[in-house]
């Protein structure tokens, strides 16, 4: 037990020497040319109302466990030279008042608002839960009018309405993506993608109606075995859409339960991480991908050790 101890704290420890050397290398340059891409730093948490599926977490750090997922991700992710922005988010528990069909409603519109200050010409956004794409995406979709499709590789299809039963935003991600939902926020948006160019990924659950729902808007669905063995289905759907620049939304809940869990949704028989990586490169390698969104990280293991952390003496002082 103790030298599997010693050998995690030695690999967190590389991991950060890593890290550091890559940061330093980086300043060293001196790098005078930023990056055109914005790296959006997107902790939303209000969109999802996930604590009952999460048991074995105390409800209030499972509830806002998309903040602490969207820090992770910008940690873990490759250093760069690209401007990088965080979106203020609030992590008051008690102002999640459901208001116009939308769970936190204020503070989401607020949120959104606030995301909306940036010109890039390609944005990738470390989330948060689902909804943070909606903001990168109509923007993009507005800077490059009638010439961006989606690729929302999901487990659901992620096209609620507000007056559907449930009331988390994230839900309404890809719909409000279309210019569908609450008129406030929608009014806010900088632009749409009609839903003939959007498709799902990796889809293989639907909430009650939502199966109709897709398919009364046109968005085509893939399951992950129509995947599984290459990309074809994807690139020819993009072919068809006459479009040259793409933006993809990867839901980590997309992933198959029995190699890694590491968001919300466990439901069986998702894409192996092998699998979403080849088609998000395959999609990269024929298209010019200007937005790229990772979204509903669920690090429960790190709550878990915080919390175990904050108990500890000495830490706080």
């Amino acid at each position: 037990m103790r030298q599997s101890l010693i050998v995690i704290l030695l690999a967190i420890t590389g991991i950060m020497s890593a890290n550091k050397l890559k940061s330093e290398t980086i300043n060293s340059k001196h790098m005078e040319i930023k990056s055109s891409t914005l790296r959006l730093i997107y902790p939303q948490w209000q969109g999802g109302i996930v604590a009952h599926w999460m048991p074995d977490l105390p409800a209030d750090d499972a509830s806002r466990g998309y903040y602490l997922g969207a820090q992770l991700l910008n940690f873990l992710a490759p250093q760069s030279n690209q401007n990088t922005q965080t979106v203020p988010v609030s992590l008051d528990i008690n102002d999640r008042e459901t208001e116009n069909g939308i769970n936190s409603y204020k503070v989401i519109l607020e949120q959104t608002k606030a995301a909306l200050e940036s010109d890039p010409e390609r944005i990738v956004t470390l989330g948060g839960d689902c909804a943070v794409s909606v903001v990168p995406f109509t923007y993009l979709a507005n800077k490059y009018p009638d010439d961006v499709a989606i690729v929302w590789i999901d487990a659901h299809p992620d096209v609620t309405l507000p007056y559907d039963d449930y009331k988390g935003y994230h839900a309404m991600a890809l719909t409000a993506c279309m210019g569908m939902g609450d008129q406030a926020i929608v009014d806010v948006l900088p632009g749409k993608v009609d839903a003939s160019r959007a498709i799902i990924v990796g889809l293989r659950s639907w909430d009650e109606g939502m199966k109709e729902r897709q398919d009364k808007l046109g968005v085509k669905g893939l399951s992950p075995s129509e995947v599984a063995g290459n990309s074809y289905a994807v690139l020819d759907w993009l072919k068809s859409t006459g479009t040259s620049k793409v933006v993809i939304h990867f839901d980590m809940d997309v992933l198959d339960p029995a190699e890694i869990i590491a968001a919300v949704g466990t439901d069986p028989n998702g894409m192996k991480i092998d699998e979403a990586m080849r088609v998000i490169n395959d999609i990269s390698s024929e298209y010019d991908v200007v937005g790229l969104t990772i979204a509903e990280p669920m690090p429960r293991v790190a709550i878990k050790i915080r919390n175990m952390l904050n108990q500890m003496p000495l830490l706080k002082e």
